[in-house]
């Protein structure tokens, strides 16, 4: 080895001064905090790190995704099985003396217009899934967002009045791919009743939001007042 701190004779063994060196400036490599710019002003929101700027998990959105797509669906298929259909109680021909094969009802599966060997029933669809696994879920879509720059901020004093209008202007400003997904308090109804007359726009509380919304959004809006609430659902 080379008395030269920093080189090694060998390329494949690691240098002690270069690991230092490279381990000492992680350490003091600082992440700027995630901000979101606030429609219709200059402004801009600081994010919370831990939630806006996580590490994305793809594995962990599609788990809970396909979960809530699970969860919402309805069972509302149904067949009869022999014991349901009508008729069929009655013996269709003696046990003997006729030359056919044994027969006690016209209503088993085997005969025509009897009912089914295993019908489908009231199936649950649903599947659990770990409270910790949809709050990461949830803070993968949200960084995802933040990362490609495609969420931003609403200030409810903008629209005190519902204006359909107004929404259209904040939209077409920001210059955003549909769907959006606008995510408000109720108190909000100024700026509920504005974008929820709006073509591809959802408008949701934080309380019923879902990781299969943020991930089916393109762009992602929140208001001032829902942004806290957001922030604690995704912790």
């Amino acid at each position: 080895m080379s008395t030269r701190s920093g080189t090694c004779s060998s390329s494949r063994a690691p240098c002690p001064a270069r690991a230092t060196e490279s381990s000492r400036s992680e350490r003091t490599r600082t992440v700027a905090a995630p901000k979101a710019p606030v429609l219709g002003s200059q402004k801009t929101v600081t994010l919370e790190e831990g939630v806006f700027a996580a590490e994305v998990k793809p594995h962990l959105v599609h788990e809970t995704v396909r979960a809530e797509l699970n969860d919402a669906r309805s069972a509302t298929r149904g067949g009869k099985s022999r014991g349901l259909v009508a008729g069929g109680r009655s013996k269709p021909w003696r046990q003997k003396g006729t030359g056919r094969a044994r027969a006690g009802s016209t209503r088993a599966p085997h005969w025509t217009g009897g009912g089914m060997a295993f019908p489908p029933n009231n199936r649950n669809f649903g599947s659990k899934v770990n409270r910790k696994t949809r709050r990461a879920a949830l803070r993968s879509a949200l960084s995802a967002h933040a990362q490609a720059g495609t969420l931003g901020i609403l200030d409810p004093g903008k629209l005190g009045e519902p204006s359909t209008k107004a929404a259209v202007e904040l939209v077409d400003k920001w210059e955003k791919d549909l769907p959006i997904l606008v995510v408000a308090q109720p108190e909000d109804e100024g700026l509920i009743k504005s974008f929820r007359n709006l073509q591809r726009v959802v408008v949701t509380i934080p309380a019923e939001l879902e990781v299969s919304q943020v991930v089916w959004a393109r762009s992602l809006l929140i208001s001032e007042p829902a942004l806290e609430q957001v922030q604690g659902r995704a912790q």
